[in-house]
């Protein structure tokens, strides 16, 4: 199996277009609620019902439902990319699991830490961010290359 860039549907503008918009959306949830826009502390808030304040449900709520129309937006605009999954339903959900733990483990997802964490200068989202690029290059080289 070999991962590659398809070049002639690649588009700069667009991923520019979209990395504008994620900066934009986490500028916005900092000036307005004071919040980083880490999408695993968003929904592990929202699972925490004794614990999160009852002002903070509508926003979060708000965050994974535009999360979630996004993909429908697209579609409606564009057809989806062609998908082609080779694992089991065993395999995506213990990876699934993994991330999860991991996301636990490190106190945030790679969007928190990479995204909002880098931006605020963040020495602990820099260590973060490094160790799951230098795990996903290795686990990348491993697998690809390796086994």
């Amino acid at each position: 199996m070999t991962l590659s860039i398809n070049w002639v549907n690649f588009s700069p503008i667009s991923s520019l277009i979209g990395g504008v918009l994620i900066g934009l959306a986490v500028v916005l949830l900092v000036l307005f609620k004071g919040r980083i826009a880490g999408i695993s502390g968003i929904l592990g808030a929202l699972m925490q019902f004794n614990n999160t304040p009852k002002d903070h449900y509508l926003w979060r709520i708000l965050f994974i439902v535009g999360l979630l129309l996004s993909g429908v937006l697209y579609r409606l605009a564009l057809p989806l990319p062609k998908l082609q999954i080779n694992n089991s339903v065993q395999s995506l959900v213990l990876a699934g699991l993994l991330v999860g733990f991991g996301t636990r483990m490190g106190s945030g997802c790679t969007s928190g830490h990479g995204i909002c964490g880098l931006g605020r200068l963040s020495i602990r989202s820099f260590i973060a961010t490094l160790s799951f690029m230098l795990a996903g290059f290795f686990g990348c080289y491993l697998f690809l290359h390796i086994l």
